[in-house]
């Protein structure tokens, strides 16, 4: 693993900075800077003020304008904020510039949440995909972060040690680079034979946003302990259970949470967990229905699925969480008619839109799991008789 510790200790507090570019709104800025804060929870700090500026294109320097900079700067110093999270990637020489004016550490989306994933690993092949992507991510930054050790002017004189240590870097990250890469298609090929060796199994994945409460339903539904918290990406690994429903065996496995701007390094570099979601048979969409913008992250997760080629599985979509979704939507003096109604109106919409593949949960208070336990029972069971007909009729 890079040597390099974590980046919150102590919840420090931090600054956030995002930009309104020309595609997007102001409100969906500030919603971003929201699940920037709840990144920035999971990994140890605290956001105490958020910034926000509307610009046409980043500047090439700074990201920001320099007015927006120097006001940041002030607060930084006033504060004595000592860390300052961009929403966007940065590329190193934006990060050395920044640093300098504003004299604090600054960090991107995708270094926080790479910082996350290097905290949350516990497998070997976990490791190896964190680092990868660490290593992916700092390569094309060499430069702008050694800016500083280079000499100023041209010609004669100017292939200093800044130059020389810059060369020295860049090849000892690609052979790291390569050597975890050879590792993980050693891993992958272990992953792949288990896979094999699981049998004549239907294969069940639950797939959803980070924090969307799968690891908690993967408890409930296969018995298990699988850890679970309150915090983004708490389960990097693939987890996989035997379940068996009526008398019907299949295989249950949990998956990473997604997230919107995932970083790309992290994608590749988890090809093989991703596998899971690939080869399974039936996908398990859960969806934290009592988040303000629910949608978008079920839109999210499903242009993911759309990215590695596993849209078109049969797919139940679980809308978690309802018990929160009615406390946080209506109020106490609402009647209970009416309340039925809107609750009645909601899944109607969602059976229309999933097909009539829509199932509303709550697995925490345990409400409906055998609702959903029937509609992945009948899932599992039509797959068998097509697959393993021969099997399928000791099912029943």
């Amino acid at each position: 693993m890079l040597d390099k510790k974590n980046l919150f200790k102590d919840q420090e507090s931090a600054i956030l900075v995002g930009v309104v570019k020309k595609d997007e709104t102001e409100h969906q800025v500030k919603e971003y800077l929201d699940e920037l804060a709840f990144l920035a929870e999971t990994a140890g700090a605290v956001a105490v003020k958020k910034f926000v500026q509307k610009l046409s294109h980043p500047d090439s320097k700074t990201f920001v304008g320099k007015g927006k900079l120097a006001e940041i700067a002030e607060y930084v110093a006033a504060h004595e904020i000592r860390t300052v999270i961009f929403d966007d990637e940065l590329s190193g020489s934006q990060i050395t510039n920044i640093e300098k004016i504003l004299n604090a550490k600054t960090i991107d989306r995708s270094d926080l949440i790479l910082d996350i994933f290097a905290h949350r690993a516990k497998s070997a092949q976990a490791k190896a995909q964190v680092e990868l992507a660490q290593y992916q991510y700092i390569l094309p930054r060499l430069r702008g972060m050694w800016k500083h050790l280079e000499r100023l002017g041209g010609g004669i004189g100017t292939r200093g040690p800044g130059e020389t240590e810059i060369e020295t870097d860049r090849r000892i990250v690609r052979d790291k680079i390569t050597l975890l890469r050879k590792r993980l298609k050693e891993i992958d090929k272990q992953s792949f034979t288990q896979r094999k060796e699981r049998g004549e199994f239907i294969r069940v994945a639950l797939v959803g946003y980070t924090n969307a409460g799968k690891s908690t339903l993967m408890n409930v539904l296969a018995k298990s302990e699988v850890f679970a918290e309150n915090k983004l990406f708490a389960t990097l690994d693939t987890t996989t259970r035997k379940a068996v429903f009526e008398n019907t065996p299949f295989l249950l496995s949990d998956t990473v949470g997604f997230i919107r701007k995932l970083p790309h390094h992290l994608v590749e570099s988890f090809k093989s967990t991703l596998d899971e979601v690939r080869e399974s048979d039936v996908l398990l969409h859960v969806v934290d229905i009592s988040h303000p913008k629910f949608e978008d992250q079920l839109s999210v997760v499903n242009k993911t699925l759309q990215e590695i080629g596993a849209a078109d599985k049969p797919t139940i979509t679980i809308f978690n969480k309802m018990d929160q979704y009615v406390k946080n939507t209506f109020d106490e003096w609402l009647e209970e008619e009416t309340k039925k109604e809107l609750l009645e109106d909601l899944k109607d919409k969602w059976q229309w839109e999933t097909e009539g593949n829509a199932v509303f949960i709550s697995a925490t208070e345990k409400t409906n799991i055998d609702g959903l336990r029937k509609s992945i029972l009948d899932k599992v069971r039509a797959l068998y008789a097509i697959r393993f007909p021969y099997k399928s009729q000791d099912f029943y």
